[in-house]
C-alpha cells in the first residue's frame, strides 16, 4: 500500500468512526483527541475499524503511534505485510 492508500482508509475508518469529522479538515499533525475530540471509545472503534480493513493488530502501548495522522501513515505502512 501506499502512503496515499493508507492515508485515505485511516480518513475513511476515522470519518465513519466520528461522522462529524470531515476528512478534508484533518491535517497531518491534528490530534486524534485533543485537536479533533476524539473520545476514549471512538478512539478504540477506530483501533478495531483499521484492524479490520488493514490487519494490523495495534498494541495499547503503541496507540501514541497513531495519534495523528502522519505517525499513523508511518506506523500502519511498517505494519502492513
Amino acid at each position: 500500500m501506499t502512503d496515499a492508500d493508507i492515508r485515505k482508509a485511516f480518513l475513511e475508518e476515522l470519518t465513519q468512526v466520528a461522522p462529524d469529522i470531515e476528512p478534508d479538515d484533518v491535517g497531518d499533525d491534528d490530534h486524534l483527541q485533543d485537536d479533533l475530540e476524539l473520545d476514549s471509545m471512538d478512539f478504540l472503534n477506530l483501533v478495531t475499524a483499521l484492524h479490520q480493513r488493514l490487519g494490523v493488530d495495534i498494541p495499547e502501548s503503541e496507540y501514541p503511534k497513531i495519534a495523528t495522522l502522519a505517525l499513523a501513515v508511518v506506523y500502519l505502512k511498517g505494519r502492513i505485510s
